[in-house]
């Protein structure tokens, strides 16, 4: 019998707007997120992947748990054995064209509700708010997070966009919260973290009005940090690291103070959730119809 030689699949890498190159970890084939660092800018870059349902769902959270814990867990033993950190900026973006995220699991909370499941509902919730806190506390360690927004930005993908310390949208972008459109509102965080950004009325107001909003006027507004031309949004990353790495001893003393006296506190974001769950068991017929009307829409923009 003939022996074939058989090569071994080459290394995955990728290569970056700055022209750098950085291996790609090969994950599970199941895992909605992907993530891969680029070491000359010390970043990590964690990603939905262009195949992933654009929804939050349970292994999106699970999985963004699983790599943000990765990454605490790493930050921490450089800074215990004196060493700077390998990785000072945590950057999430999408891979799907033309969609960040498309919020919640919209299906999901029909189902608890049908059900009678307040825990079940609570208990997507509470990670929900897990994964705000430590995206805008930067777990409490040297680490600045960055969102990257090339598309569309809806509820809890508004939301979670929000969570980061800085917010980087391409001009073509758009984003909104929907939620009062079913008779809910945000509950993991909108109203705080659009108040770090914007007085409280008008926090109140962009939430209400359930439109949805270009990033060109969230960033009059002040709620966007960096305007990109559409397909410069990962330079437009690579620009603010750059010139965050050259001003770091100032960026860093600043972030701390801001955390301390500007801080979004857990127990606040957690007596949220109480509210939220109450008022989605709260849903007449009327308003669970309207849901299924943009579950309908966001199913045909690519869950």
């Amino acid at each position: 019998m003939q022996n074939i030689a058989i090569e071994a699949p080459a290394p995955l890498v990728r290569t970056f707007a700055n022209g750098s190159v950085a291996p790609v970890p090969r994950v599970r084939e199941s895992d909605p997120l992907g993530s891969h660092d680029d070491p000359t800018l010390s970043t990590r870059w964690i990603y939905l992947k262009a195949d992933a349902p654009v929804k939050i769902t349970e292994e999106v959270l699970s999985s963004f748990r699983d790599k943000r814990m990765a990454l605490k867990s790493q930050i921490k033993r450089d800074l215990a054995a004196g060493r700077d950190p390998r990785v000072r900026f945590m950057v999430f973006a999408s891979e799907r064209p033309g969609i960040f995220s498309l919020g919640g699991d919209l299906k999901f909370f029909k189902d608890r509700i049908a059900a009678g499941d307040r825990e079940g509902l609570k208990e997507y919730a509470t990670e929900c708010i897990n994964m705000v806190h430590d995206t805008v506390t930067g777990f409490g360690l040297p680490l600045t997070t960055i969102a990257l927004v090339r598309g569309t930005a809806q509820g809890g993908g508004f939301e979670g966009a929000l969570a980061h310390n800085i917010l980087i949208a391409e001009r073509q972008s758009q984003m909104g919260l929907p939620e009062i459109m079913f008779n809910l509102f945000p509950g993991m965080g909108a109203y705080q973290l659009l108040c770090r950004r914007l007085p409280p009325a008008r926090a109140e107001q962009l939430i209400l009005s359930g439109r949805t909003y270009s990033a060109e006027e969230l960033y009059e507004m002040g709620v966007v940090d960096i305007l990109a031309d559409e397909g410069e949004g990962e330079e437009a990353v690579w620009e603010y690291i750059r010139k965050a790495h050259s001003r770091r001893n100032g960026r860093d003393a600043l972030r701390r103070v801001i955390q301390e006296t500007d801080s979004i506190k857990y127990e606040d974001l957690a007596k949220s959730i109480d509210v939220w769950v109450d008022a989605a068991f709260n849903l007449e017929d009327s308003d669970l119809k309207t849901m299924d009307f943009l579950l309908r829409a966001q199913q045909r923009m690519g869950y």
